[in-house]
C-alpha cells in the first residue's frame, strides 16, 4: 500500500468543488478523513474533513480572512476534531516569522524572576507568540551559547538581567530584535527600574531613623544594576554626609547573604543594604543564628521586594520593582522592533520604584 501523503497528494485527488478556488472529490467528502493509524493528524487530513483543497486549509489556519468565512469555519472546525495544528516552523518558511520569542534569564530560580516571566507571557500571549524561557545560570559563556542556540527559531530575544558583555549584546542586537531589562546599551531599547530614586528613598529613611553608616552588600561584578545601585548609594552618602563601605562581590542568593554576613559586622555600619531580597534575607538568617537581633542590634533592606519579603521575621524593608510590568513592556517593544516600528527609539524606559518599609529598619542602638 501507498503511504498516505502519496496518496493525498495524488493528481486529481481533489478535482471539484471547493469554492475558494481549491479542489475537493465527491469520496473525501462521503468518507470524511482516514488519519493514519497512530500518527498526528496532517494538513491533508483537515482537507479531506473540510472538503478543500489543502492549500485551503494553509490559508484558512494561517491567514485568516483570505476565504470566505464559510470555508474557513468548516476548515476549524475540521481541525478541531482532528487536533490538528499548523507548524509553527513551516508557518515560518514562507513569513520569515515563527511567532515565537525568548526571555532569557540569568537564574530561573530567584523569585525576582518570577514577575518578569509572567508579564512577558502575558504580553507574548495577548500578541498570539509562544514565549520560551532559558537560563544561563549566572554565567555570561552560558547566556551566550543560549542565544546562539535560540536565535534561528525565534522572532527576537529579551535579555533579562543579562550577564553578557556590551560589545556581545550589540552584535547579537545587530543580528535579531532585542530588548533588555535591568541593563542598559547604546542602541538597545532597555526598561529599567528607576534606581536613583529608589535609593534615594531608602538612604533617606535610614539616614532619618539616625543611621550614619552604612554597608551596602553588592552582587556580581557582571550585574549593571548592582554597580548602578552602588553609585547611587555613594552619590547619597556624599550628599547626607553619611559613612559608607562597599562589600563585594556576592553571588545574588541567599547563600551570597550569608557568606558576607562577618564582613558587614565588621564594618561597624549599623544598617545593611543587600544588593537584593535574597542576600538580605541570607544575611538576616545568619544573624538570628549568631543571636544579632534586626532590628534592635542592626537594620536591614534590600530590594525588589520579591514573594517571601514579607513573610520571614521580622519582615524585610525593601525597595519594590514592576516586575511584572517589566515583563510586559519588554516583550511589547520587542514586537515592535520586529515590526519594524521606528517610532519605539531604541532607549532606556524608566519604571517608577517604591520604598516599602516594614519591620528590618528601625533606629540604630545607642
Amino acid at each position: 500500500m501507498r503511504p498516505w501523503r502519496d496518496w493525498a497528494r495524488e493528481p486529481g485527488r481533489y478535482d471539484r468543488g471547493d469554492p475558494d478556488g481549491g479542489d475537493v472529490s465527491d469520496s473525501a467528502q462521503a468518507n470524511g478523513a482516514r488519519r493514519r493509524p497512530g500518527g498526528a493528524a496532517t494538513i491533508y487530513d483537515v482537507a479531506e474533513l473540510a472538503g478543500v483543497n489543502p492549500s485551503t486549509v494553509s490559508r484558512a489556519l494561517g491567514k485568516p480572512g483570505r476565504v470566505s468565512a464559510a470555508t474557513e469555519a468548516r476548515v476549524r472546525a475540521a481541525a478541531e476534531q482532528l487536533h490538528f495544528r499548523m507548524n509553527p516552523m513551516a508557518r515560518a518558511l514562507p513569513t520569515g516569522r515563527t511567532n515565537t520569542l525568548a526571555l532569557v534569564v540569568a537564574d530561573i530560580t530567584n523569585p525576582v524572576i518570577f514577575g518578569i516571566v509572567r508579564g512577558a507571557e502575558q504580553a507574548a500571549s495577548a500578541a498570539g507568540c509562544t514565549l520560551v524561557v532559558a537560563e544561563s545560570q549566572e554565567s555570561g559563556e552560558a547566556e551566550g551559547t543560549v542565544v546562539d542556540r535560540l536565535m534561528p527559531g525565534v522572532d527576537g530575544i529579551v535579555l533579562a538581567t543579562t550577564r553578557l558583555a556590551s560589545e556581545r549584546i550589540t552584535d547579537i542586537a545587530g543580528r535579531t530584535p532585542v530588548v533588555l531589562i535591568n541593563r542598559a546599551v547604546d542602541g538597545v531599547p532597555s526598561v529599567l527600574p528607576d534606581v536613583a530614586t529608589g535609593v534615594r528613598e531608602l538612604v533617606g529613611h535610614l539616614a532619618g531613623l539616625g543611621h550614619t553608616s552604612l554597608a551596602y552588600l553588592s552582587g556580581p561584578t557582571t550585574s549593571w544594576v548592582s554597580e548602578r545601585r552602588w553609585e547611587a548609594l555613594l552619590d547619597e552618602a556624599e550628599r547626607l554626609e553619611l559613612g559608607l563601605v562597599e562589600i563585594g562581590p556576592n553571588p545574588p542568593t541567599i547563600e551570597g547573604g550569608v557568606a558576607a554576613y562577618r564582613r558587614a559586622l565588621a564594618s561597624r555600619a549599623t544598617a545593611v543594604l543587600a544588593f537584593n531580597d535574597l542576600m538580605a534575607i541570607g544575611f538576616m538568617q545568619e544573624a538570628a543564628r549568631n543571636g544579632v537581633v534586626v532590628p534592635d542590634a542592626l537594620s536591614v533592606a534590600g530590594f525588589d521586594d520579591i514573594f517571601g519579603s514579607e513573610l520571614i521575621s521580622p519582615a524585610l524593608t525593601t525597595v519594590r520593582a514592576p516586575l511584572v510590568l517589566a515583563g510586559q513592556l519588554s516583550v511589547q517593544r520587542l514586537l515592535r522592533r520586529i515590526e519594524g516600528d521606528e517610532t519605539d527609539a531604541a532607549g532606556e524606559q524608566l519604571l517608577g520604584t517604591e520604598l516599602v518599609v516594614r519591620g528590618s529598619t528601625a533606629p540604630p542602638p545607642s
